[in-house]
């Protein structure tokens, strides 16, 4: 099994000591994942390429070309075989023994590459062994412009490469050969996508996760982490750390106007993030923000959002549509966990506000208690991201469709939704507890009656029913009724 990894192209164009530099790492890169599948794979680098070489094995082959297409910093890959150079007649040799009965009913074109001095052309060999296939190849034709299958060999000096197989690399740079982030996760696809071109670009990207309500939802973004992590970036260790946010969202929510809510609450994000980094000794966060997506990612908007902090704020995704960002999601795999991921809708403001400015969104953070986003920093937790994946357990929640007998519903819904949407179950009574208060209140409540929380889209009230349960609380569920 014999592999060339040729290098993403941008690296190519370095000076020689970054040339030099990155392509070291992407060896040590690649020698610490390929150790993982086998440890009999030994790599040889020189100036333009890096070369894979381990036993013959096709299984071990299909696992090498899964991570070769995986890892920052390869433009693309070719399996090949390798042999002494010969004649044009041991050349056709050694190309039949890979390409024999592969042409059959094909039209194909041979493509040679030469390296070092020699006495004839490329064209030559090409024409040579060309014309030897098409007579050993049933019903093989010649086709120069469009050919189904190309016939690619290389001559390096006195070594004949016959090239059995070429895959797309991931592009990029090598993982290790710029700064750390620090990428603010919430697993939805904007901020998915916007973590994994980090890693694409070379930046080891730590994860920081605020956790607004409920285990289930940081269960779910510590599986998008890990995933990224294990099938892009896994030749370095990174961090997930995890903020308990859900006592900033009710301060918000029962202090701040509510035009401004969406805005203060990405400003006390950047704010803890921009702690979070300074300890880590990180100099730059990530964002999944786009421009105009919502109403907190205007340019005003997002202009008075980064006056808070004095670290780099990076945004991947700030041009990119909606339906780019989905289809990246789709093709590096997160899109499963994306359109499934709860996203904390709390702090949502009615009529919000596509033009803050510093001076009234300063005065509405005058009326926050600020000790409370201290505590919330104080309680950060900071795992590796190997603790991430043996800590992923999901807490069982009963769901009804029909409130269960001698039960209480608990609208959890802002009272703006309540007043728009009111929720009538004539079967049942209906409380109304506005989620921010819920933690203060339940246990005011007769904890002999069964409560299952409601809300339009189900998410909170999932989130909210399960953080209760880690809390001790058995008497709680989830109503969420078939959509007609």
């Amino acid at each position: 099994m014999h592999f060339i990894v040729k290098l993403f192209p941008e690296i190519t164009i370095k000076s020689p000591p970054v040339r030099k530099r990155m392509t070291r790492q992407l060896r040590d890169n690649l020698r610490k994942l390929l150790l993982n599948i086998n440890p009999a794979i030994h790599l040889q680098q020189d100036w333009e390429k890096v070369q894979v070489v381990g036993p013959a094995d096709e299984e071990l082959a299909r696992q090498v070309v899964d991570l070769l297409g995986r890892t920052p910093g390869i433009a693309k890959f070719a399996r090949i075989q390798r042999y002494p150079l010969g004649d044009f007649d041991d050349v056709v040799e050694k190309t039949l023994t890979f390409w024999r009965g592969r042409l059959d009913n094909k039209s194909f074109a041979v493509r040679v590459k030469r390296v070092g001095e020699h006495g004839f052309k490329s064209s030559d060999l090409e024409r040579y062994v060309g014309a030897a296939l098409l007579s050993h190849c049933d019903s093989a034709r010649v086709n120069l412009k469009q050919p189904d299958v190309t016939v690619r060999l290389e001559i390096r000096h006195n070594e004949l490469y016959v090239v059995q197989a070429v895959y797309p690399g991931l592009g990029g740079f090598p993982l290790g050969t710029q700064d750390a982030v620090i990428s603010l996760l919430s697993g939805g696809f904007d901020s998915s996508v916007a973590s994994y071109l980090t890693i694409k670009r070379g930046l080891c990207t730590h994860y920081l996760f605020f956790n607004l309500g409920g285990r289930n939802h940081e269960v779910g973004v510590k599986q998008v982490a890990s995933y990224l992590w294990q099938k892009y970036a896994s030749s370095h260790q990174v961090h997930f750390i995890t903020i308990p946010f859900a006592g900033v969202v009710e301060e918000i929510l029962t202090r701040v106007g509510n035009a401004e809510m969406g805005v203060v609450l990405k400003r006390m994000m950047l704010r803890v993030a921009s702690e979070v980094a300074r300890e880590l000794k990180i100099d730059a966060l990530v964002t999944g923000e786009s421009v105009a997506q919502v109403s907190s990612q205007t340019l005003a908007n997002l202009a008075v959002i980064d006056a808070v902090t004095d670290a780099l704020v990076l945004r991947p995704l700030i041009t990119a549509d909606k339906g780019e960002i989905i289809d990246i999601a789709r093709a590096i795999g997160v899109e499963g966990f994306a359109a499934n991921m709860p996203e904390y809708c709390g702090v949502i403001s009615v009529r919000p506000t596509t033009r803050a400015t510093g001076q009234k969104v300063a005065h509405e953070e005058e009326k926050f208690d600020f000790s409370v986003l201290e505590h919330a920093l104080a309680h950060a937790r900071v795992q590796t991201i190997d603790e991430v994946l043996n800590d992923n357990g999901i807490i069982p929640l009963d769901v009804f469709e029909n409130p269960p007998p001698d039960s209480v519903i608990l609208d959890i819904r802002h009272p703006e939704e309540v007043y728009s949407r009111p929720l009538n179950v004539p079967e049942a009574e209906v409380e109304l507890m506005p989620f921010y208060t819920l933690q203060g209140r339940f246990r005011e409540l007769k904890q002999a009656s069964r409560y299952v929380l409601y809300c339009d889209r189900g998410v909170m009230s999932r989130l909210h029913a399960e953080h209760l349960i880690e809390q001790g609380f058995c008497n709680v569920g989830v109503y969420r009724p078939a959509r007609k």
